[in-house]
């Protein structure tokens, strides 16, 4: 069966998900477990669990090491209904997943087995998969792919279309090694039959460890059918050092920058463009070279994000233009028409229709009214070094270049603050504010001044 089978319809099945995350990752060289390094702003684990999810499973159990209390964290961050499963001793994939004994012998249609350190397969597969289930004759789905290179895989042993056996590279004979079919270890599980399957397999291995992959043997043993399901090799690469989390990385890149071309986004050089994995580009929007979106980034149709800049946790209205070399961080709300210039960083900033902040200026924790126009190197003085206080300033108003705005304060609709003001009071509507020294000249000062510094 391929994965690129239409999924259709199928009968309303219940389905628990046991998501593999127990191992500890030592190739990755780092303090953090290794699924919770991230791939596209979420981490592994996080696309583990919304794969699984979107697949329709009603529950979902994360089976962790009894030292991962960071991935216990992180896996309710992502989804609060998760189960936590520890396994004790690291013994093997099947133990594993023997971890969430007690859900598994609840009786679930299905059961999903899914690894953590595989972010890139998709919420379809897993959905062909319980439809291969939902047919009945099968006990056992395996996910599989065609390997380039079979080396080290474990091959997928075919008989009459079923599945006979998972063979390790290290027990395969000749013949059995020029088998290009491998298994990816990812599972689906008859739930009638799931616990008494796992409890069955042994550990009469080098390692003394229980192999997940031998449940098809013991399927066979009890004359209960497995199949395979092939999947893109790209699709269930597993992640195991910084050099391939750097190869999952650029194949969700490209993943995501396709859909957004698909969708009517214009990405003018689109590798280097970086996506996050919840990037949402309207209809006919435009991103140039080298820039970066955080998580949590909406662009509305029509908007132009323009070179080198950096969006995180904002949203940008309809034909705004942001950049380029623009920083958009948390919190800033744009909204239709608005201009967002070169050097220009906001924060916590609602900007209304129209509005402009055309060059080299931070505005911080303020709101901006429609049609505004701030000045070159104007600020918001957000920070006292305690607390962070807002700058308001109303629609139609004018600050002029290199204000510095003192919060809290208040500037009202219409008014004028002039060039070089520092601004440390409410300016009421239609008020011009002034907040500098008079300008004062002498005559002859500056040849002076030379003369008495060259010593003449």
């Amino acid at each position: 069966m391929s994965a690129d089978t239409p999924t259709g319809a199928y009968p309303r099945r219940t389905c628990l998900a046991v998501v593999l995350a127990a191992g500890q990752g030592k190739r990755m060289r780092s303090k953090l477990p290794k699924v919770m390094h991230k791939v596209a702003g979420r981490s592994m684990l996080g696309h583990a669990l919304a794969a699984v999810s979107n697949a329709g499973a009603d529950r979902i159990v994360v089976v962790v090491g009894p030292d991962h209390d960071l991935l216990a964290e992180e896996a309710r961050r992502i989804a609060p209904d998760v189960e936590i499963a520890v396994q004790a001793e690291r013994r093997g994939t099947a133990d594993a997943v023997l971890a969430a004994r007690g859900a598994i012998a609840e009786g679930f249609d299905d059961v999903l087995v899914a690894f953590a350190d595989t972010p890139l397969v998709r919420p379809d597969t897993y959905a062909k998969m319980r439809i291969a289930l939902a047919a009945g004759e099968t006990a056992v789905v395996c996910l599989g792919f065609e390997a380039s290179d079979p080396t080290g895989y474990g091959r997928l042993i075919m008989k009459d279309g079923l599945l006979e056996s998972i063979r390790e590279d290290r027990d395969a004979n000749t013949d059995e090694r020029k088998v290009t079919t491998c298994n990816a270890g990812l599972m689906g599980l008859a739930g009638a039959h799931a616990l008494g399957l796992l409890e069955s397999i042994g550990c009469d291995n080098a390692q003394k460890e229980y192999y997940l992959s031998d449940i098809v043997a013991a399927a066979r043993l009890l004359k209960l059918a497995a199949c395979a399901l092939i999947a893109p090799q790209d699709e269930v690469m597993g992640v195991n050092d910084r050099l391939q989390l750097a190869a999952a990385e650029a194949l969700m890149q490209k993943r995501l920058r396709d859909a957004a071309m698909t969708k009517g986004a214009t990405l003018v050089d689109p590798p280097s463009v970086t996506l996050a994995f919840d990037t949402a580009l309207g209809e006919d929007v435009t991103v140039e070279p080298h820039v970066v979106f955080g998580t949590g980034v909406s662009v509305a149709a029509g908007a132009q994000i323009r070179a080198f800049s950096h969006l995180e946790g904002a949203s940008v209205g309809e034909d705004a233009t942001v950049g380029p070399f623009a920083r958009l961080r948390p919190g800033t709300r744009l909204a239709e028409k608005v201009h967002i210039g070169n050097f220009v960083e906001t924060k916590a900033a609602e900007v209304g229709a129209g509005a402009k902040i055309n060059h080299l200026s931070y505005v911080g924790d303020a709101s901006v009214g429609a049609k505004t126009n701030v000045g070159a190197g104007t600020i918001t003085c957000n920070y006292d070094g305690f607390d962070k206080h807002r700058t308001e300033i109303g629609a139609g108003a004018f600050i002029g270049s290199h204000a510095s705005l003192v919060a809290p304060v208040r500037v009202g609709d219409g008014a004028y603050v002039g060039t070089g003001a520092v601004i440390t009071e409410d300016v009421a509507p239609d008020a011009l504010a002034l907040a500098r020294a008079r300008q004062v000249e002498k005559p002859g000062w500056a040849t002076r001044f030379r003369k008495r510094k060259s010593g003449g």
